[in-house]
């Protein structure tokens, strides 16, 4: 159920900049922050790059929804002429999927146009949370993934109530579903905990060498150490955790082997 918050005249608002291309755009987001979004009030609007570095530099927002491809250039062409950036930012989007991929990495806010109302809301709660030096460190990453091909050097963000973790995707070893929670095994950080759902993490790193052999459980294929067939057929992990295999999952393990000895061992 999605409930409002009242306004609280002691509540500092959250100065904000509304940079899209498409006129109706800017104006459905207008709508949406002053009927939900009590805390936030928009202190401009603009519909370029140009335009809208001029406005973040007159009004000095704390919060910028920025349209990532615009006729004069990218969102990330505007943030690039800042070298110092002090507000936060949730994107707007009609972008393509690999780009998408990246933002989920990254744990940084995207909104898909049309722009639903709810998750407005709910991204502007997280980033007022957020402090400056972490969004920083997600926008980076962010960056480097958009610019990093497919698979390859892939980092993504993990962020936990107490801390935000930057790892190397390669180095998660196995998640596992505990409710509404993911459990993460990792090799430099151990186990970590997250509020989000392992189908979030299943569509983000299926293309990175994993694979989902249970309802609950995704392993990394780089981190198997051997399948064993009993107990109807157990994934053991280079940890030595023991990880169940449901019959579809077998069957796919069994799929990735063959290929592999096809190949002569190597993947």
């Amino acid at each position: 159920m999605f409930s409002f918050t009242k306004n609280n005249k002691n509540h500092k608002m959250l100065r904000t900049i509304i940079i899209d291309d498409e006129p109706h755009i800017r104006e459905t987001l207008g709508h949406i922050l002053r009927k939900f979004c009590p805390q936030v009030r928009v202190v401009g609007e603009a519909e370029s790059v140009a335009t809208g570095m001029k406005e973040i530099r007159e009004k000095a927002p704390e919060l910028v929804l920025l349209d990532i491809k615009m006729d004069d250039g990218s969102g990330f062409d505007l943030l690039d002429q800042f070298e110092n950036i002090d507000f936060k930012i949730i994107f707007i989007t009609a972008y393509e999927q690999y780009a998408i991929r990246a933002f989920g990495f990254s744990a940084i806010d995207y909104l898909l146009k049309p722009v639903n109302p709810e998750k407005l809301a709910d991204a502007i709660k997280r980033v007022e949370q957020l402090v400056q030096s972490s969004f920083i460190t997600q926008l980076e990453t962010l960056k480097k993934n958009l610019n990093t091909p497919e698979n390859k050097d892939r980092k993504i963000i993990l962020r936990t109530i107490d801390s935000i973790y930057l790892l190397d995707v390669q180095d998660i070893i196995h998640c596992a579903s505990d409710g509404s929670y993911t459990i993460f095994d990792t090799i430099a950080e151990g186990r970590i905990t997250i509020s989000k759902s392992i189908r979030i993490y299943d569509d983000l790193l299926s293309d990175s060498g994993f694979l989902r052999v249970h309802r609950s459980h995704l392993i990394n294929l780089k981190h198997v150490r051997r399948f064993s067939k009993q107990d109807g057929g157990l994934v053991v992990m280079k940890n030595d955790i023991e990880v169940p295999a449901s019959t579809r999952g077998r069957e796919r393990l069994m799929e990735l082997f063959d290929e592999m000895e096809g190949k002569g061992g190597v993947e």
